[in-house]
Parts: C-alpha cells; sequence; structure tokens
C-alpha cells in the first residue's frame, strides 16, 4: 500500500520543475507529527476495567501496522484545511476521525480472522486463535462500539452518518464475499462491489468525512471521496493478486 501511495506521489510531483528533494516529500513521513502516538490515544478510547478484555482489544494496536487509513485521513484533511482556509494544521476532529478509522478497520480484522478462520495475522497469532472464536467476536464488537462513542464526540452528524454507512458497507460486503456469480463479466462486477464495501468504502468515507469538517465545498467533499475510494479498491487489487501470485 504504501509503495503505491509513494510511487503515485512521486509520479505526480515529477511534472514538477523544482529540484529533486523539494518536489517530492514522503507521504508518510509527512503524517508522522500528525499521527504521533495514534495507538495510545487508541487505547485510550479502550478502556475497561476487565483486564482479558482490554488486552485482547489493544492485541492488534502495537504499531505493527502500516497505518495507511489514518495517514490517508490526516494527509486528506491537510490538503482539504490548505485550499479551504490555506492552513495547513490537522483539526482536532480530523485527528479524532483518523483514529476512529483505524479502530473500525482493526476490528473488521478481528471479525474477519473468525470467519475466515485465520491462526495468524501481522506475523503472531490472532485474537481468535489466542482467546477463541467467541471472545474475538466480542472483542471485536467492543472496538466498533469505543469508535461509535468516539465519533459521536465529534458532534457533527454528517459526520457521523457518513461512518455509520461504513460499518453497513463492511457487514453487506462480508455477505457478498460468500456468493459469487455465474457470469465472467457479473462476477468481476461481484467482486468490485464487495471490494468497494469491504475495504474502499472506509477509505472513501473517512477521507470525505475530514473534507467536511475542514471544507464547506461540496465539490471537495466528493472529489475527497472518490479520491478514497480509488486508492481503496486499488490497494485491495494489488493485495489480492499478490495472494494469487505468491
Amino acid at each position: 500500500y504504501t509503495t503505491l501511495f509513494r510511487s503515485t506521489t512521486q509520479r505526480n510531483c515529477s511534472r514538477s520543475a523544482k529540484p529533486r528533494d523539494e518536489r517530492y516529500k514522503d507521504p508518510i513521513k509527512h503524517s508522522r507529527r500528525d499521527l504521533k502516538d495514534l495507538y495510545e490515544d487508541i487505547k485510550k478510547e479502550l478502556w475497561v476495567s476487565t483486564a482479558e478484555l482490554k488486552e485482547m482489544c489493544e492485541y492488534y494496536f502495537d504499531g505493527r501496522g502500516k497505518a495507511l487509513r489514518p495517514v490517508l485521513v490526516v494527509l486528506m484533511a491537510r490538503a482539504c484545511n490548505a485550499h479551504h482556509s490555506n492552513r495547513r494544521e490537522v483539526l482536532a476532529s480530523q485527528r479524532a476521525i483518523a483514529v476512529i478509522v483505524e479502530m473500525i478497520h482493526t476490528a473488521s480484522l478481528v471479525h474477519d480472522d473468525v470467519i475466515d478462520g485465520s491462526d495468524s495475522r501481522r506475523g503472531k497469532s490472532t485474537v481468535s486463535r489466542m482467546w477463541g472464536e467467541r471472545k474475538a467476536v466480542l472483542a471485536g464488537d467492543y472496538i466498533l462500539s469505543a469508535a461509535s462513542v468516539a465519533l459521536a464526540r465529534i458532534g457533527n452528524t454528517t459526520v457521523v452518518s457518513i461512518l455509520c454507512q461504513v460499518i453497513e458497507d463492511l457487514v453487506r460486503g462480508e455477505f457478498l464475499q460468500l456468493g459469487s456469480k455465474e457470469n465472467e463479466n457479473e462476477r468481476f462486477a461481484h467482486y468490485l462491489e464487495k471490494t468497494f464495501k469491504k475495504t474502499a468504502s472506509l477509505i472513501a468515507n473517512s477521507c470525505k468525512a475530514v473534507s467536511i469538517l475542514g471544507c464547506s465545498d461540496p465539490k471537495v467533499h466528493e472529489i475527497a471521496y472518490e479520491y478514497g475510494k480509488n486508492i481503496g479498491i486499488a490497494c485491495q487489487l494489488i493485495d489480492d493478486l499478490l495472494d494469487i501470485t505468491s
């Protein structure tokens, strides 16, 4: 994912006549300041008195993930803020979206591992293998509930509605993954719809959410959404291709 994001940025920036070190900035490094203590902030949202549930919920928030979605969110926030008000700082509400997005994504991974019967993720045993499937489902549910509470605190009903749509899409995407189509063209359309709901919807709608929080222009909101949608689908296409060819 990060290779795709870096290469896309570099290709776009290469059209400039500026010296190489000025025209291209690593997007991951560019977002580092805004995402400092990301996982610690997530763990604060997951405060729970039950030791076992706490350990299960925090299990994947160990800093080993790519954090691609939070990176995209804060970079989109910076772009929208600069466009609308010429300010490059990320708003607190936009930073909160980055936290919430990573929580929703991770909850979906916990549930995916149960559905797929996976034994390992990110170089270690899955939550479901460590604690069992029933407890894993509850841990995923708890992460989603904590993300929902954090989302409600933002206080923007439009943003709440947009990100609630993501959760609906995740469930629908899982159901689509369980089925297929007979016709080859229908199969690919089915695959793209599943890919959007399971992967791209979260990126598209989170990019749209931060654009709404930083800019009042509906055209910008749609551009942010389409950018996130296309990046999300592209990332999943590459991921699936690597699974087939590896």
